[in-house]
């Protein structure tokens, strides 16, 4: 899944693509660079971000949505109802939804939903995050998230379980250690996983001095080739290209290795 981030703020400035045509050739670059999914958002879900109004978010992703809906499949990354109902429209199959609080619709639309753990906004989040048992709490609010999907009728589904949202350095540590344990959950209700882990704050706390994020490209890499070797269903990224060719490198060896 490459990302399309039609803002001015986004944690990641090189991913920022405010004008619209910016916007769009990021994600024919990204079709063309191998990406199965594009994922446009008209509002950063980073800590502390500043929320976009309605209209605002609206006139940012729908002409994206539709030109790149034209050349392969589009999700659209948004916790409003009508924005999501004006994306599908505009083209968007896909509804990736942060506050898991948009199965219902998707089961009316009839599109994919994917449905991520967080713990508070983004205004919130990162305050103080606590947890008794970090895996053990994800792993029941994804299980609820995927009954309520199932129950409204939704047919293509994946779980999140949220890395950098509501999250110590050690919780999205823990989480990626059980990505395998997500996967298995996910499987119980024929839903796949989605992580993303790209470019993310708490690869730059891990070496001897934190990395910038212009400096955390080996970082998500790595991060990358972990959550699919441990079954993952997609990777969300910014680098394209570079996930793809990791891929297409592992394949093989993941393919002898489950046969």
């Amino acid at each position: 899944m490459g990302v399309v981030n039609v803002t001015p703020d986004s944690f990641f400035p090189a991913s920022r693509t405010s004008p619209q045509d910016q916007a769009i050739e990021r994600g024919l670059a990204h079709f063309r660079h191998g990406a199965d999914v594009v994922d446009v958002g008209g509002e950063s879900t980073r800590p502390g971000a500043t929320p976009v109004e309605e209209a605002d978010e609206l006139a940012r992703v729908l002409p994206v949505i539709a030109a790149l809906s034209r050349h392969g499949p589009v999700s659209i990354d948004t916790q409003k109802e009508a924005v999501a109902r004006a994306a599908v429209v505009a083209g968007a199959s896909i509804l990736n939804d942060v506050s898991a609080s948009l199965a219902a619709l998707a089961g009316e639309l009839g599109v994919g939903y994917i449905a991520m753990h967080r713990q508070g906004d983004s205004s919130v989040m990162q305050d103080n995050p606590t947890y008794e048992n970090v895996v053990r709490e994800i792993s029941d609010f994804l299980r609820g998230a995927a009954e309520e999907a199932r129950r409204v009728g939704i047919d293509r589904l994946w779980l999140d379980p949220g890395i950098g949202f509501g999250k110590t350095l050690q919780h999205n540590l823990t989480v990626l250690a059980h990505c395998g344990d997500f996967v298995s959950l996910a499987k119980e209700y024929g839903a796949g996983v989605v992580v993303g882990t790209s470019r993310k704050r708490f690869l730059g706390q891990l070496g001897s001095r934190e990395l910038h994020v212009e400096e955390r490209l080996e970082g998500s890499l790595a991060t990358a080739v972990w959550a699919l070797i441990e079954g993952v269903s997609m990777v969300r990224v910014h680098d394209v290209r570079e996930t793809v060719q990791l891929r297409e490198m592992l394949s093989a060896p993941l393919e002898s290795v489950s046969s």
